[in-house]
């Protein structure tokens, strides 16, 4: 007589949850997953302006470095599972992929719906029972004890199945929870993940978007909107502190800035500026010293010193730039460049290579890429994803406090974190009592 097979549910049919349900199933499970969208992937299909910046093929050190949040608890997951095992997995299952600039992997098609695709396909083949539209209500959790050699009992927890928006029961041996964060509410995502946790008693770190643009006081910025900038160097400072400093390209917004740098710029800065203001310094000029562009300066003058000042400026600068920084030089737009004080040339160095904006606050979650915060990677194993204190329980993908600055590192924890929890939770074998003891005693940051 055939034993019979182990049953795993997973909660979330985004990255994650997918990945983590092709893990259980090839380890042997039977594996339903539960989706309340119409659709597994919602985000995904919009993810990269809609090409799926999937990973990024860099070493795992590099990769590390990208992580801002709880970075040396995904050492041992990334052990077996990296990008390299990303890239396999995509291309044994359909979808060829490219390597970009920066080391970004994408679809060789562009298309996101690729990556998907290739997800569904891996699913289909693993007989995987996929239910959408279906939501996930709360957990079923079994409480008990157990006997110690010292004769005391130990109170236990685990995870028995889920309950359906629809009141109806689905037992399982393991639960895997992939219900993502809080951003872009519209693809489904609600705070389902941490609500789950907190009435299993488990602790969410307080939540923030991240990876999203920032909200500017004044009115400069909303006078240069749609104005990109391209090399720049980019500060946030909190008084005399720099919290981020890096090149790139930003751009300025009917509500403030926007762009690469300012996204990466909010995962390293998001959380002190949840507290107070911070001053963004951005370096027009990065290439030239304040001597060397003085020079320039005197340069363009002399060679149209009887021309007004507001024809000459868009030399140096793009012009919707050009109102907002003679006014914060103090230079009246038709003053002639002959008439120009060395005050207000210095003044011109001085804003061009320190154009300073106060930063009150970061947009919603509507616009960002990723949640920062959520479930403490205290309660869970690093290796398996497990819950410490609730057998049978996992976590996967945003629902972690875990998150990273752009270029795939936030999609390849989601593939590193969902594949750590379906193996374990596909095979049991590292949820057994004589393993659990050892790895709750690993100390974690």
């Amino acid at each position: 007589m055939q034993a019979k097979k182990r049953k795993v549910i997973v909660i979330g049919g985004g990255a994650a949850g997918m990945m983590a349900a092709a893990a259980a199933a090839s380890a042997g499970s039977a594996v339903t997953l539960y989706e309340k969208n119409e659709k597994c992937g919602k985000k995904i299909y919009i993810t990269g302006k809609g090409r799926c910046n999937l990973t990024n093929n860099c070493a795992k050190d590099q990769f590390l470095e990208q992580v801002c949040s709880n970075r040396r608890f995904l050492y041992s997951a990334l052990e077996n599972w990296d990008s390299s095992d990303t890239i396999r997995f995509f291309e044994e299952n359909g979808t060829k992929v490219k390597t970009e600039r920066g080391n970004r992997v994408f679809p060789v098609s562009d298309h996101a719906s690729d990556v998907t695709a290739a997800l569904l396909r891996c699913l289909n083949r693993l007989d995987v029972s996929v239910h959408l539209n279906r939501k996930v209500k709360g957990l079923i959790l079994k409480s008990g004890s157990s006997k110690q050699e010292n004769g005391k009992e130990e109170k236990t927890a685990a995870a028995v199945g889920v309950e359906l928006e629809n009141g109806a029961i689905d037992h399982a041996d393991a639960v895997i929870v992939a219900t993502g964060g809080l951003s872009y509410p519209s693809t489904g995502s609600d705070g389902d993940g941490f609500k789950f946790a907190r009435e299993a008693g488990l602790k969410v770190v307080s939540c923030r978007p991240s990876l999203v643009p920032m909200e500017t006081e004044g009115s400069d910025a909303q006078r240069m909107q749609g104005l990109s900038l391209r090399n720049v160097r980019v500060r946030f400072r909190d008084g005399r502190k720099i919290l981020f400093d890096e090149f790139g390209e930003m751009m300025f917004t009917h509500f403030g800035v926007s762009g690469p740098l300012i996204l990466s710029a909010s995962a390293a800065v998001g959380r002190k500026l949840a507290e107070k203001k911070l001053t963004l310094e951005i370096d027009l000029k990065s290439a030239l010293t304040p001597e060397q562009l003085e020079e320039r300066i005197l340069r363009e003058f002399l060679e149209a010193s009887n021309k007004k000042i507001a024809n000459v400026a868009g030399k140096l600068y793009p012009a919707k730039m050009i109102p907002v920084m003679l006014e914060r030089c103090g230079i009246d737009p038709d003053t002639l460049v002959r008439d120009i004080t060395k005050a207000q040339r210095r003044a011109m160095v001085e804003n061009t290579k320190r154009f300073e904006l106060m930063v009150s606050g970061l947009r919603g979650y509507n616009e960002a890429v990723i949640t920062a915060g959520g479930v403490s990677v205290k309660e869970v194993r690093p290796d398996t994803m497990e819950c410490k204190n609730i057998s049978g329980l996992f976590f996967a993908g945003e629902v972690l406090d875990l998150d990273a600055r752009t270029g795939g590192f936030n999609l390849q924890i989601a593939w590193t974190t969902g594949h750590a929890a379906g193996s374990a939770a596909g095979t049991g074998t590292l949820s057994e009592k004589d393993q659990s003891h050892e790895r709750g005693e690993r100390k974690w940051e």
